[in-house]
């Protein structure tokens, strides 16, 4: 065993001669053996353990057996103890997400304080078989195929060499003592019920069926590495990502086949599940206008494109600020509106960028006002002759839903004095008669 772990540390560049390494202990019979392979290696390691407080006087003995595991090793112990269930209640979280959140965000805190190099947590390879029907019953696609991988920015799992039972041996070889955690026999998680009742009829179906799995989560490794390589080299022709907003071209999608694969690895990340987004597929030479959801963001069908962006940033009507005389700026969603007025001269240039406003000062009634355009809304477009609904504008112009919605308006008197970004009124313009400018600029 201690062999066979070195040679896995070495083959996978884990773990060096003077590095630190986080060991994350629970108490259990893995990270017992874990912390015993570290020290028969000679390993420079610390101990770090977590009481969720979720099993009461199991989890205080938990923490005493681990502190006294440090103090039997002789190396630096640290813990901490957190109100879980309050986390993932305050979240809206699954108890284990808040537990998993919890700790490695804590983990890390310790090994950037600590200048530990890296976390090394105890997951072994029946845990890999685990994880891999976990993420197959959750339709993550082949990236969720290829089990837990041995090392993850600053994690690492140096037992992942090993299965269970080889761990169980090991253990007794040693006469390492160890916590039993008594809701691992529980099937209310999802992991326990595949641990528990899954494998063993796998088991029972063909004895070698652990190998064949982790033989199989092995090659789609590989398998996974080509597949990402060609999703990298289609998706960099169509997707672009914009101050935010994630343009797809529709154009460039219809030319491959099949476009599930391609548009599922984009969108998946976003929140965006398999049947979402065979739904958004349906849609590809529908109507533009349509909108999908995930937890996070927002899919628009465009004209030319799939815009997707994240759902904070979505479209409220009611948004309005007023602009006084003496107002200067004011800032909103990370867009910055900038006031001054000007006296006109002879030099002054009128040829301004379509994020600066020049309109004559005298013909506007303060306070005014900054909003997003109503259904209804309708101006004079400088430069055009009569009046024109701003869908009707916004129809010519070939704008996204997205964009009318990012659309603010600037008012005076119930008037539309500027659309930012598109055109001021004809009837706010600057003329020869202007004597003082009113300037407005938009920046982001």
């Amino acid at each position: 065993m201690l062999k066979a772990f070195s040679t896995y540390c070495k083959q996978n560049n884990l773990i060096k001669p003077n590095n630190t390494v986080l060991l994350t202990v629970s108490g259990g019979i893995d990270s017992v053996v874990m912390c015993e392979l570290f020290h028969q290696s000679k390993l420079k390691f610390a101990i770090a353990h977590c009481n969720f407080q979720l099993r009461g006087k199991e989890s205080v003995q938990d923490e005493l057996f681990v502190e006294e595991l440090s103090e039997k090793y002789n190396v630096p112990y640290h813990s901490i103890a957190f109100d879980t269930k309050n986390h993932a209640k305050k979240n809206k979280l699954s108890t284990q997400v808040a537990a998993r959140d919890l700790r490695y965000q804590w983990f890390e805190e310790i090994r950037n304080q600590f200048n530990y190099h890296s976390i090394a947590t105890a997951h072994h390879q029946n845990d890999s078989i685990e994880t891999f029907f976990i993420n197959l019953l959750r339709g993550t696609g082949i990236k969720g195929l290829h089990g837990i991988l041995p090392i993850q920015g600053k994690i690492i799992r140096p037992l992942l060499f090993a299965r269970k039972h080889e761990l169980i041996s090991f253990a007794k070889k040693y006469k390492l003592k160890h916590r039993e955690d008594s809701s691992n026999t529980s099937d209310k998680y999802l992991r326990n019920k595949i641990r528990n009742s899954l494998i063993p009829l796998l088991n029972d179906i063909n004895k070698n069926a652990e190998s064949n799995i982790l033989s199989s989560i092995h090659n789609l490794k590989f398998a996974e590495a080509i597949y990402e390589k060609e999703i990298r080299k289609q998706t960099s022709k169509f997707f672009e990502d914009k101050n935010g907003v994630i343009q797809i071209s529709i154009a460039q999608i219809k030319k491959l086949n099949p476009i599930e694969p391609y548009l599922f690895e984009l969108l998946y990340p976003l929140g965006f599940n398999s049947a979402l987004v065979n739904e958004i597929i349906s849609t590809i030479d529908a109507e533009s206008g349509k909108q999908f959801y995930s937890e996070t963001h927002r899919l628009i069908k465009d004209r030319n494109y799939f815009l997707v962006e994240k759902r904070n940033n979505s479209f409220k009507e009611d948004l309005e600020f007023n602009v006084l005389k003496n107002t200067k700026n004011i800032s909103i969603n990370k867009q910055l509106f900038c006031f001054k007025t000007m006296k006109r001269t002879s030099t002054t240039k009128l040829k301004t960028p379509t994020s600066v406003a020049l309109l004559d000062y005298d013909k506007l009634i303060f306070p005014l006002t900054i909003r997003k355009w109503k259904k209804g809304d309708a101006f004079y477009p400088f430069g055009m002759k009569g009046k024109k609904k701003l869908s009707d504008y916004f129809i010519d112009k070939k704008l996204s839903l997205l964009e009318k919605e990012n659309c603010w308006i600037l008012e005076s008197n119930g008037n539309i004095v500027w659309l930012a970004e598109q055109r001021i009124d004809e009837r706010y313009k600057i003329t020869e008669h202007t004597k003082k400018i009113y300037f407005v600029e938009l920046s982001k």
